[in-house]
């Protein structure tokens, strides 16, 4: 256990089942603290419920998933791991579109999440301080009084990355961010990741090669439901077996 002590994210030999199939098959890695990675893999092989294991939306049959080298997350629900510091974003943005770029991020900010005493209390200098913090680091000071309905969609990932970032996780897992974006909004969430994972580890789950080259990371490669290959992107991209089950499709 001497790596699971030192690291944020550590899963051994996780299995979960459905109706017989096995969606995760003795999954195993670990991730540090502050580390980015990525994980590919073609449909089916396991990414969404990696995802779900971890935030406690399914329990695994079996394995041991560790939270700061400690925290059992099997035994936590959903909410419980929330509050530890787990933050995740899921493919389609989820955003208050009739509210201002701005008040999403008050709503995301505020403890007490009923909407109305978010809106009719008042803001602190600190908290007011953190949200142009945010709106710098999500690009969107200048769409701060938009409303949310009104970005695009690869701000509206950014405001929901943002959300994210409001409530301080130190692991955020983030999932398909350059699905559907242009190729101008894809190069700047892989700066904007990266940003990010220099005060948080970051976990990315996608398909678009060229963006998870971008992000200059090391690549896990999962295929039905265990972990086939890791390295950078280049390595992985020369392995017979990767190109085998989903390089070379």
């Amino acid at each position: 256990m001497e790596l699971a002590h030192d690291s944020i994210l550590y899963l051994d030999g996780v299995t979960v089942s459905f109706d017989g199939f096995r969606a995760l098959n003795e999954l195993s890695f670990i991730v540090q603290p502050g580390e980015m990675r990525a994980i590919i893999g073609p449909n089916g092989a396991g990414k969404t419920t990696m995802m779900d294991v971890i935030t406690g939306k399914t329990r695994p049959d079996l394995g041991t998933i560790l939270y700061n080298g400690e925290v059992d997350l099997t035994r936590l629900d959903e909410a419980d791991i929330a509050r530890l510091g787990i933050g995740r974003k899921f493919q389609k943005p989820t955003v208050f579109e009739s509210q201002s770029v701005f008040d999403n991020l008050e709503l995301a900010l505020k403890d007490d999440r009923r909407v109305f005493p978010v809106l009719f209390g008042s803001l602190d200098t600190r908290q007011k301080a953190r949200i142009e913090e945010l709106l710098e680091t999500i690009r969107l000071t200048e769409q701060r009084d938009e409303l949310a309905a009104n970005l695009s969609h690869g701000q509206k990932q950014w405001l929901e990355i943002g959300m994210l970032l409001a409530q301080e996780p130190q692991l955020l897992l983030v999932d398909e961010p350059a699905a559907g974006m242009t190729d101008a909004e894809t190069a700047e969430t892989a700066t904007l990741l990266k940003e990010i994972a220099k005060t948080r580890a970051v976990v990315v789950v996608e398909h678009d090669m060229v963006f998870v080259r971008d992000l200059g990371v090391k690549v896990s490669v999962l295929h039905e439901g265990s972990i086939l290959a890791e390295g950078n992107m280049d390595e992985v991209s020369n392995d017979e077996r990767v190109i085998e089950v989903y390089l070379g499709r």
